[in-house]
């Protein structure tokens, strides 16, 4: 068993130590890491309509698009922002004007919008997003469904001021 002596001299050179390792980080309370801006997709923008319209749904439905919208840096949901939403579906491909509308998000920076199930192209089920409203940075999103048969995507938007 080790003993430690703790004299006028100990304490001395541990304080020393304390202050050049800078102690003074341990009375500064920690400061978070930025919420990174989400990069556009690769193929995020194919297909886009500027100005899609504001709808309540897609086609008859079944499929549900959803997710958030943040504010990078502080993360900071952000309420009233248009995204839009197209995909190749049983009802139509993603280049018919049919296929694409727009929602906006909640007080809680939530979307959801209904549409047609998603089916492949290309060999695989995938939706398309974008925010595009100017306020901030134009993002274009693709995420890939692992299966054809899920009847739901999401998809998450951080932000960055334009």
């Amino acid at each position: 068993m080790t003993t430690v002596v703790f004299n006028r001299r100990t304490l001395l050179a541990a304080g020393g130590t304390l202050l050049a390792a800078g102690a003074s980080g341990l009375l500064v309370p920690a400061r978070a890491e930025g919420l990174a801006p989400t990069e556009t997709m690769s193929g995020g923008a194919n297909n886009y309509r500027r100005g899609a319209p504001i709808v309540e749904r897609i086609g008859k439905g079944g499929f549900w698009m959803s997710g958030t919208v943040r504010r990078a840096g502080d993360g900071a949901p952000l309420a009233g922002q248009r995204i839009q939403i197209w995909a190749h579906t049983v009802e139509g491909q993603e280049h018919e004007p049919q296929s694409h509308g727009a929602t906006l998000t909640d007080k809680d920076g939530k979307f959801r919008l209904e549409m047609p199930q998603i089916i492949p192209i290309f060999g695989q089920p995938h939706g398309h997003l974008a925010y595009d409203s100017g306020e901030f940075k134009t993002v274009f999103l693709r995420p890939v469904m692992r299966s054809p048969k899920e009847t739901s995507l999401e998809a998450h938007f951080v932000l960055q001021s334009a």
